[in-house]
């Protein structure tokens, strides 16, 4: 593939003067934040391990169990306030924060220059991120700086060069929000050629600590001690290699230092850039841009909402970050990257919405890595989601929390407002990726089966209440994080709920068909209540009778069913569909939250409303939600740093261009407004296959299909688009696949 350094990259004119701003950098473990100043040069530095204690460490569920079947008959018998007591005058505790470690600040001497007279940046000032290696650069008047955080050696890489260097280098712990009591320690030891850094730094109130270490190599020139750090005189280039450890008793700095790899910095790059580029590269968008615009810095095109080369650069973005951020965990809500301490909700991985779309493209955008980090956080947490399920509902099987910090899996979110312990289609929810992913690869991984049985394991002791009609009733029951207009929050029948029931019962039978349980779970399954449409038409978020909906609401909970389950759809639901579809018609913003626009336009394009999708899609490009770095604020007007938009977005581009199930191919269900032609490259199918897909500002279009795997599936076009061949004029069509012969699709005009 041909280098497209027009859309694989941004870059900027000057200097970041915010951290949210900084150009970003990870490897799924250390992450790094380059503001790239010439007179300041400072990475923040970051890693996933980095939570500070504040007691929630030790939180396990409350014993909860006995008081379950009292609650469930009020609630069933019309008490609708019954689960404001089920776990009532318990604290609300958050998970460990997540935190910046320290950042590397590399700084002219006393007396040296950098910088222009006038206080902007040198002449010649360029910063660059280059997605496909992972490098950044910036340059000005001879001198150059460079960093990248590496996957083969898991270091955080910086070389600056420039004539008869004169810098100093710290460690500076002192990042806003830090804790008053932190306990700092410090080493400073001079090596031959250079030195290194240590900086310890304890939690208030706890054993636990960090230790970061930084190794600088230099050449030519004198290297002194001067201060906390030390200076450089004369050096024609500085190589640092920087790592920090979470820890209980802290690692000798000497002999980590030691352990760092001794290459040079090509050599580093090279190791780095073999895994990170073929990674990046697998999938891409190419869209009918202005050249012009393409070369706009970043923060020039983000001025320009309707371009499509600022949608290109943002899905090349979003899925560059993405990468970046998982390794051995998912991205957090900042991704891998905080410069303040004060993270907005902890900075914790919310599992009732943001987590699943932030890696909502990890299948079929070719990224499998994600669903491998993904995978780390889910199996990792297990037994703690056992013990949720027993000590809140007396019940075998497993129960997700609606947040972690990645550490512990207990569930802890006790609050009237949000009742998330009653939330029990978490882990349903949680393993859906991982369904995704194996049906992609084709490759099924036990412990997904293993899960999925303790999902099933769960419902069966849970369901054992029953509604007037004999139909099986989910109590309680909550659908994040809405309530119902004449109710509270926990209540009866959340749609969302039924369908993790549903889905959980039958995917366990489906994938163990001779296990004992599979034909009871399959029962089960059959007696929940089916999906309520109410007076409005519209699918309903409870389906219990006499629960009024609450409309303007950020999250869209109970359509589930529609995305990611595929559970309703055009095709095989038509009624339901429309009755999702008008759901969605009556669905607020509420606060404009990012996550919510992308999972609107994510059901939208499941549901074929093109317009609908290209109207979420433009409320976040237009609703000034990105920083200069190209990452994301929850909130319009770059309020509150949060990775949900720049990770989700590359999800809803190719769900409004491509979709598939294990039978099924959909083209072009929703293309986006004001992008007539493009290329969607790499695209990863839920049948084993790759694809191809060009499309015409002519109605035209072309899919190629690179089968891994024998499959039939049934081919689908969006609206007016029809198959041409021996298919021709027909919106659908059966295709048989066979492995490694590749099938060509024209679409004729739309």
């Amino acid at each position: 593939m041909t280098l497209r350094a027009d859309i694989d990259g941004t870059w900027e004119p000057s200097p970041a003067t915010r951290w949210e701003d900084a150009f970003l950098g990870g490897n799924g473990r250390h992450g790094a934040m380059v503001y790239g100043d010439p007179a300041d040069d400072r990475v923040i530095v970051n890693h996933h391990s980095l939570v500070r204690p504040n007691g929630s460490e030790h939180a396990r569920p409350p014993e909860l169990a006995d008081r379950l079947h009292q609650m469930q008959s009020a609630l069933l018998t019309g008490d609708t306030t019954a689960a404001e007591r089920f776990g009532a005058g318990r604290p609300l505790v958050w998970v460990q924060p997540f935190h910046p470690a320290f950042q590397t600040r590399i700084r002219p001497t006393p007396g040296a220059s950098a910088g222009s007279e006038d206080g902007g940046p040198p002449a010649g000032y360029r910063r660059t991120v280059d997605f496909t290696t992972g490098e950044i650069t910036a340059v000005c008047e001879g001198r150059r700086s460079q960093a990248f955080v590496s996957r083969a050696d898991d270091v955080i890489v910086q070389r600056v060069t420039g004539p008869g260097l004169a810098v100093d280098l710290t460690l500076d712990h002192a990042l806003p929000g830090a804790p008053p009591r932190l306990a700092i320690g410090r080493g400073t030891a001079l090596t031959p050629g250079g030195g290194r850094l240590a900086l310890r730094v304890g939690y208030p109130d706890s054993d636990l600590a960090y230790t970061g270490v930084t190794v600088v190599r230099a050449d030519g020139g004198r290297v002194t001690v001067a201060g906390e750090g030390i200076r450089i005189e004369g050096a024609r280039s500085l190589l640092l290699l920087t790592r920090v450890h979470r820890h209980a008793s802290g690692p000798d700095p000497a002999a980590e230092s030691a352990a760092l790899p001794q290459d040079d910095y090509p050599a580093l790059l090279a190791r780095h850039r073999a895994l990170h580029r073929p990674a990046f590269e697998r999938s891409a968008l190419t869209l009918d841009a202005d050249p012009a615009e393409r070369a706009l810095p970043g923060s020039e095109l983000l001025r320009r909402p309707g371009s499509p080369a600022l949608l290109e650069r943002l899905f090349a973005a979003g899925r560059y970050h993405l990468l970046s951020s998982s390794g051995v965990l998912p991205p957090r809500l900042t991704g891998l990257w905080t410069g303040d301490w004060n993270t907005a909700w902890s900075g914790a991985f919310t599992t009732n919405a943001n987590l699943n779309l932030q890696i909502a493209s990890a299948a079929a955008a070719a990224l499998p890595e994600v669903s491998r980090a993904h995978a780390a956080l889910v199996y990792g947490q297990l037994a703690d989601w056992r013990d949720n399920a027993r000590a809140i509902f007396g019940a075998r099987g497993i129960v997700a929390p609606s947040h972690t910090d990645g550490e512990s899996g207990h569930t802890r979110h006790y609050q009237r407002a949000y009742p998330l312990h009653l939330w029990t289609a978490g882990a349903d929810w949680l393993l859906e990726p991982l369904i995704e992913d194996a049906e992609t690869s084709g490759v099924t991984d036990p412990r997904l089966v293993d899960a999925l049985h303790e999902a099933a394991l769960f419902y069966e002791d849970f369901l054992t209440r029953t509604a007037p009609d004999g139909t099986v009733a989910v109590v309680p029951s909550y659908s994040p994080e809405n309530r119902p207009a004449n109710a509270s929050w926990g209540t009866v029948n959340a749609t969302m709920d039924i369908a993790a029931a549903r889905h959980a019962l039958t995917a366990s039978a489906g994938r163990s068909p001779t296990h004992p349980a599979s034909a009871r779970r399959r029962a089960l399954a059959a007696r929940l209540p089916a999906y309520r449409v109410n007076e409005d038409g519209a699918l309903a978020e409870w389906a219990w009778p006499g629960l009024a909906e609450t409309y303007d609401h950020r999250h869209l909970s109970h359509l589930y069913p529609v995305w990611p389950l595929d559970a309703i759809n055009p095709y095989d639901t038509p009624e339901l569909s429309a009755a999702a579809h008008r759901a969605l018609e009556l669905r607020g913003s509420e606060n404009d939250s990012a996550h919510g626009h992308l999972h609107h336009a994510l059901i939208a394009a499941r549901l074929r409303d093109g317009a609908r999708t290209s109207a979420a899609l433009d409320a976040v490009l237009a609703g000034d939600f990105f920083h200069d770095s190209l990452m994301s604020a929850h909130y319009p007007s770059r309020n509150v740093y949060n990775a949900d938009a720049a990770h989700a977005l590359p999800a809803a581009v190719i769900e409004s261009l491509v979709q598939s199930t294990p039978h099924r191919l959909v083209l072009l269900p929703a293309p986006p407004a004001g992008c007539p032609s493009g290329e969607l490259r790499g695209v990863r199918t839920r049948f084993g296959a790759g694809l191809d897909l060009r499309w015409s500002a002519d109605g035209t279009a072309t899919a190629v299909l690179h089968p891994t795997r024998d499959a039939r599936v049934d081919v689908r076009t969006g609206h007016g688009s029809t198959l041409t061949g021996s298919s021709a004029g027909t919106p659908s069509a059966p295709l048989e696949l066979t492995a490694g012969v590749d099938r060509v699709l024209e679409l004729g005009p739309r």
